[in-house]
């Protein structure tokens, strides 16, 4: 890009391991040192910044979607609320459910109802009234209930089927939590390993702290819940974790396999 030293592709490997696999920062800088790209972590989190207004650029462009909604004849809008960090702005996104298109995307940093009605009504504006907005579904937030309402006045609003499905199954899920918790605790110290390993600079250590990294991503890989419930998901990928360290330990040393490692 303009003013870079870092091309599209760094730009598109950070912006997938951001948004797709949800890593931290520092696990983005680890994975691009491992592949030989000279970077530092402030360089990460301004190209994060880069990559989400590439893609907002995107979103908001009409002409990419108008044609396609045509065909429909009709429009199912939904409302949502993204929060990537906890403190930082809102990323509010107005989606076309029957299609899956993203009309608009926007970062706020309150979310009023006032606020909420002009994110509807700009995107209210680019449909026209060749478009009509039949429907919308959102979660049961009383700031947007009550946008939508001004906007949409007298359209069918319905309540997502995913929020009533998460209540319904919230018992399990509060189960599966703490069963995290506790799995998690036995998992402690993974930090004091990878600093170990960064000082060494032999072929074994290399392996093993991608072991490391791998271990870090499925610890903070919340799932889906609950469509997944995080700490199955999270025991199911320690074990293949564990069965494969079993088996790079049995392999002869000359192949490759790594000695165990000791607390």
């Amino acid at each position: 890009m303009p003013y870079s030293e870092y091309g599209f592709d760094v730009l598109a490997f950070i912006g997938q391991e951001r948004f797709a696999f949800h890593r931290t920062v520092p696990e983005i800088h680890t994975l691009l040192m491992q592949r030989q790209v000279d970077i530092s972590q402030r360089q990460v989190t301004h190209l994060i910044a880069r990559y989400e207004e590439l893609l907002a650029s995107k979103l908001m462009r009409p002409d990419h979607w108008q044609a396609r909604l045509r065909e429909q004849g009709r429009v199912i809008l939904s409302l949502d609320g993204l929060q990537p960090d906890v403190g930082h702005e809102v990323l509010w996104l107005i989606r076309e459910v029957l299609s899956g298109e993203v009309l608009l995307a926007r970062p706020l940093v309150t979310s009023a109802e006032d606020d909420l009605a002009a994110l509807l009504k700009e995107v209210k504006e680019a449909l026209g009234e060749r478009l009509p907005v039949v429907g919308v579904i959102s979660d049961g937030q009383r700031a947007i209930r009550l946008a939508i309402q001004q906007v949409f006045p007298g359209v069918p609003h319905q309540l997502c089927q995913f929020h009533s499905l998460r209540e319904a199954a919230r018992p399990l899920l509060d189960v599966d939590r703490h069963a995290k918790v506790q799995l998690k605790k036995q998992l402690r110290g993974i930090k004091k390993i990878e600093s170990a390993l960064e000082q060494r600079s032999d072929p074994q250590a290399r392996i093993l702290l991608n072991y490391a990294l791998t271990v870090r991503s499925a610890l903070t890989d919340d799932g889906r819940p609950p469509l997944v419930a995080s700490g199955l998901r999270l025991q199911d990928r320690v074990r293949q974790i564990h069965d494969s360290l079993e088996r790079l330990e049995a392999a002869p040393q000359k192949k490759g396999g790594v000695k165990r490692i000791k607390n």
